[in-house]
This record gives structure tokens, sequence and C-alpha cells, in this order.
């Protein structure tokens, strides 16, 4: 059983608050398309494409929703414009699946493996410290240890930030302060924690944009000098985005994906946006489990990404 092993009815509502803005516009966009139509044509079919291109679903995967409704309207030869959102919601909802998003697809942190080493990557300004914080804060309310380390040492405001973070969610950090290597404050952590005990480590690193050589290196050199504490760390990188960002969080996951290798995604900020497409697009595109959500400013709003109640509460009708 993972971390998160439960999707209260709490959570639900704010999964329908936190995609309330994607839905509005999706769904108003779509049904001025069908407007007059009673079948599903080529010309609803292409305002369709354009609809999800729109809401950042990505060509790509565009390309492949409006390839298999194109093929139910040929074999059903009759498709009603009304059964349109729901053929949409089944074909989307097969695509996740396919794409091996699990349920309840959190960290399962193995018993033996302590401490399981987390290392956080992302551009600044995506949400990557609040992410760490809630993280923390839902790992200790699952009786771990939590030990974060301050490993973005670019920004005096990144090393603040995780301070707060750590003594709102009573956790412990290591940190060296702005200017300090990174990977030294990785190997310091790590040390720590294993002098600790402690369940679960979290490293932050440099929000900077870098070009891929540069990324590579610096991220390269924190795994190995860590590896010197732990052989085997870190066991999951997480990518933070912010899905407000659209297209731009799928050049940054190009990135990231090509400098170091990211294992789960972190998508937040979507209770701010109409772009909530992006998670759809993004799950397809790169074949990498979306782990969290954010759909909210509380600490319960990072959620463990649920595909069927994402899909539900995408097409749930208010």
């Amino acid at each position: 059983m993972g971390i998160f092993s439960f999707f209260t009815k709490e959570k639900k509502e704010s999964l329908d608050q936190g995609l309330s803005k994607t839905k509005e516009s999706f769904f108003s966009k779509i049904a001025k398309a069908v407007a007059g139509k009673s079948t599903v044509d080529a010309e609803v079919l292409d305002k369709l494409e354009e609809i999800l291109l729109t809401s950042d679903v990505g060509v790509n995967t565009t390309l492949k929703i409006i390839e298999r409704i194109e093929s139910r309207v040929s074999r059903d030869k009759y498709i009603n414009t009304s059964e349109l959102n729901k053929i949409l919601k089944e074909e989307i909802a097969a695509l996740l699946t396919e794409n091996n998003s699990k349920d309840e697809d959190d960290f399962n942190i193995p018993a033996g493996k302590k401490p399981y080493v987390i290392m956080v990557v992302g551009v600044n300004g995506v949400g990557k410290t609040t992410t760490i914080g809630k993280l923390a804060y839902q790992l200790k309310n699952k009786g771990k240890e939590v030990v974060l380390g301050a490993a973005d040492t670019f920004r005096a405001a990144a090393v603040d930030q995780l301070t707060i973070w750590s003594q709102r969610v009573g956790v412990s950090i290591v940190s060296q302060g702005m200017g300090a290597d990174p990977a030294s404050v990785a190997f310091d952590t790590l040390s720590s924690a294993v002098a600790k005990g402690a369940d679960v480590v979290i490293i932050d690193t440099a929000g900077r944009l870098h070009n891929k050589v540069n990324l590579m290196n610096e991220l390269s050199k924190i795994k190995k000098v860590m590896q010197k504490v732990i052989p085997d760390a870190p066991h999951d990188v997480l990518l933070v985005l912010d899905a407000s960002t659209g297209q731009n969080a799928i050049e940054q996951c190009k990135q990231f994906t090509a400098a170091t290798d990211v294992t789960a995604l972190a998508l937040t900020k979507l209770d701010g946006t109409a772009k909530g497409g992006v998670v759809i697009g993004i799950s397809d595109q790169f074949k990498i489990p979306v782990k969290y959500i954010g759909v909210g400013e509380k600490m319960e709003h990072l959620q463990v990404f649920n595909r069927v109640e994402f899909v539900d509460s995408l097409f749930k009708e208010n």
C-alpha cells in the first residue's frame, strides 16, 4: 500500500474545484463547436482538434485522440453530438491507462530502503519549494521522519523558503547558505539522515534555466556525491512543472528528461489555469508517471494523481 492510500470526499471536492477553470473553458468551447449540429462530422472534429490544442493537450496527443474518435465515427457510422463528451472521456481515460498512469501512484517507499532519497528538480517559479514542503507534510503525516536538503544554493530566497517550510511542517533541514556547493549540501543531508535513522530525504536543487550540458553536469555531480553515502541514491527524481505555462511545461520536461533520469512528475497550479489539458499531453508524450498534482494553496492540496478521478472530475457536469 502506498503512503497515500485513500481519496477522500474532501480531496475529490478540491480536485473538482482545482479543475473548474479548465472545465469551464473546455466545455464551453465544445458546446459552441456542436451548436446546430446533430452528428459528429468532419467540421466538428476539426473544431474539437482546435479545442484540444488550445487546451494545451499538445499536437501529438491531440492527433491520437482525434484519430480514435474518427475511427469510432467511421465504425459506428452515426454518432450524435450529445455523445461526444462521453466518447472523448472514454478515449482520454484509455490513453492514460495505456501510458501506465496507475491509480494512487505515489512514492511506494520500501520498508528496507532507509533513508529513501527523492531529488527534486525544476526551474524557478514553478512551485518547487512549495511542493517539497507539502510533500514533506504528507510524508510526516504518514509517520515518516523527513530530512530536507537545501541544495538550491544559488538563490538566498530558495534556502530561506525551504527553511520556513521545514519549520512550518516540523521536519529537519540541512543547509549551508547561499553560494555553498550543492553537492556538499546533498552529502551532508544524506549523512545527517543516515545518522538520525530518518525515513525520507528530499533534496532541493537549483532552479536556474541551464543549457543541457551544465544542467547534466551539475545534477550528475550531486548524484555522484550522494552515492558515496547511499550507493543507489537518488531513488526517485521528481520534476516539478507549472501547469499554467502549458506548452512551456512540455518544453521544460524535454530539457530535464534529456539532462537527467526523471522518474516522476508533479504538476502545480492547476487551480489557477484553464490549461489542465497539459496533464494529459505530458503523461502521453513522456510516459513518466504524473505522481502529484497541485490544486490549491493548502498543504492538503498536493494530491496523488489518480487518473480515474482526474478524468471523472474533468468530465463531471456542474
